[in-house]
């Protein structure tokens, strides 16, 4: 069976529109409420859910999903327990391409090939994991190489520079192109050189080239829009969500505008 986030990958190309990829935490408001935001977010057109997988150390991230992911182990979340709900979503039909973005940890913890399994079995589509550089990718890769194993979403940053080539070798799914330096949520704080290093990582890959971090709003993306094919939204919807009592209706409503504007 073929990669669901390759084939919508593939859907978008043909149609020549841009990508909305919006991220998640796990287990809030709860595992009941999560799963209905997954399916309205399905709903609405967004092209891949990024679920974050809670951890007690996110070092990537700013104070909006470290706060969220705090709260989301406070309420006993886990990764058996995430695992259950994305076993449930593909039961009751959802279709959606759902990418883990996880610490390392994380899944070693949690036994490197079982970990892999699971995602096999509950359609688990890509992995990003910020806390892994190339160098360290060894023993990941090795247990990836199962028939329907998930993607390794590789990470580009404004300073990788020389190494790009050397990260997007053989990479699959979408290069993760953070906007800036720091830590997720910097509110438009992108990095002065950002359509260079862009366009560069565009020459380079050979997969479609997404923008995270600080992204709000889709004119927030419009000065980069030619050369990107996505944009992704975090700490935002996160904050979206609470304010909005996580209701699923928000979470509709924001992304099927968002994914509106992104490709007028």
């Amino acid at each position: 069976m073929e990669n669901r986030i390759e084939q919508k990958m593939q859907n978008l190309k043909t149609n020549k529109e841009k990508a909305l990829i919006t991220y998640m935490t796990a287990g809030l408001p709860d595992m009941a409420g999560s799963k209905a935001l997954v399916k309205a977010q399905e709903q609405a057109g967004t092209d891949v859910l990024e679920l974050g997988i809670p951890f007690s150390d996110p070092v990537a991230d700013g104070p909006v999903i470290q706060n969220a992911s705090c709260r989301s182990i406070q309420l006993g979340t886990n990764l058996k327990k995430v695992f259950a709900m994305m076993k449930e979503l593909r039961e009751e039909g959802a279709e959606i391409p759902v990418a883990f973005m996880m610490y390392y940890n994380t899944a070693l913890h949690f036994g490197l090939e079982q970990f892999v399994e699971e995602c096999i079995s509950c359609g688990v589509d890509g992995l990003i994991i910020p806390d892994l550089p190339i160098e360290e990718q060894d023993d990941i890769k090795e247990a990836l190489k199962k028939e329907g194993a998930p993607l390794l979403i590789e990470l580009v940053s404004p300073v990788s520079g020389e190494r790009i080539p050397e990260i997007l070798e053989g990479a699959r799914g979408f290069a993760y192109c953070v906007s800036g330096m720091g830590v997720t949520g910097q509110s438009g704080n992108f990095h002065r050189k950002l359509l260079d290093y862009l366009s560069e990582v565009k020459r380079v890959s050979k997969i479609p080239v997404m923008m995270g971090f600080g992204i709000e709003q889709a004119k927030d993306v419009a000065p980069v829009k030619d050369v990107i094919d996505g944009a992704i939204v975090g700490s935002h919807f996160i904050k979206l969500l609470e304010e909005n009592d996580y209701k699923a209706e928000a979470a509709r409503n924001y992304c099927s505008s968002f994914k509106k504007e992104l490709n007028e």
